[in-house]
């Protein structure tokens, strides 16, 4: 009886794609890791986890990219997540109450420079647009004698141009007191932080009683000699540090700012 010939095995040219698919999947797995690292939210990370797990398991790659990003998958496998990133479909962000009410301040510079010319020319203010807003600032010489916190009446014109532009926007007014480095000790006042606190008061005041703007709008604050503009080495450069700032506050500006009952509801 004739003996049937064995057939060689066919060679098998495709096993690579076993290793190729290891090598792929662990890579995948490498930076879902390093992705997962990089987040605080723990919950996020939970989820890149059992991602993880269930990608390990064979379950479909796009699923997997959808869970970790947040987004959601249709019936042809694209999502949102990858136009909107990391949490998947966009939240709404709250807006601030105040957001829309916030005025542009740059034609206000541009009205305050021309109004207050003569003052500037003359060195007794400065005006200049600072991230937290529009600055004006006031020298000791142009509002207070030295080492008091009552305002000179030759003082008030300026200052009610200032009021007048205030009074045209809505946005919130920081009044800023600052002295130099020079201590003071006197009945009166029994530290550089106490004079330039009661100068932004007496600063606040004015702008209330004489000039109309609401307290409510307004905010003190006293930074001493903590906030030099100059060098205290020298005459002129304490003499510019020995200054009142009233800053209308930009959205920036307003962002150390304490919220006021209800503004977060």
């Amino acid at each position: 009886m004739a003996r049937k010939k064995r057939v060689p095995e066919q060679e098998n040219h495709e096993r690579w794609l076993i290793s190729y698919a290891d090598f792929i999947t662990l890579l995948f797995a490498f930076f879902v890791v390093m992705f997962a690292t990089s987040q605080t939210d723990k919950g996020k990370a939970q989820q890149v986890s059992d991602s993880v797990k269930k990608a390990l398991e064979g379950e479909k790659m796009s699923t997997m990219l959808a869970a970790i990003l947040g987004g959601t998958v249709n019936d042809k496998g694209k999502g949102n997540a990858m136009m909107r990133g990391p949490g998947g479909a966009e939240k709404p962000v709250p807006e601030k109450p105040d957001d829309k009410k916030l005025a542009e301040l740059v034609p206000s510079l541009k009205v305050l420079s021309e109004e207050l010319k003569k003052e500037i020319e003359s060195g007794r203010i400065e005006i200049n647009m600072q991230p937290r807003g529009l600055v004006v600032s006031f020298t000791q010489a142009a509002l207070f004698p030295s080492g008091a916190d009552v305002i000179s009446p030759d003082a008030y014109e300026g200052l009610e141009k200032v009021a007048a532009a205030i009074g045209k926007i809505p946005n919130p007014v920081r009044l800023e007191g600052h002295t130099d480095s020079v201590p003071i000790r006197t009945p009166r006042f029994q530290s550089n932080w106490e004079l330039s606190a009661a100068r932004s008061i007496a600063l606040m005041e004015i702008l209330s009683d004489k000039f109309g703007v609401p307290q409510e709008r307004l905010s003190i604050a006293g930074y001493a000699d903590t906030a030099p503009i100059a060098s205290n080495d020298t005459q002129e450069g304490r003499a510019r540090n020995r200054r009142v700032d009233i800053v209308v506050l930009n959205e920036q500006g307003m962002i150390g700012e304490p919220l006021k009952a209800g503004a977060g509801k």
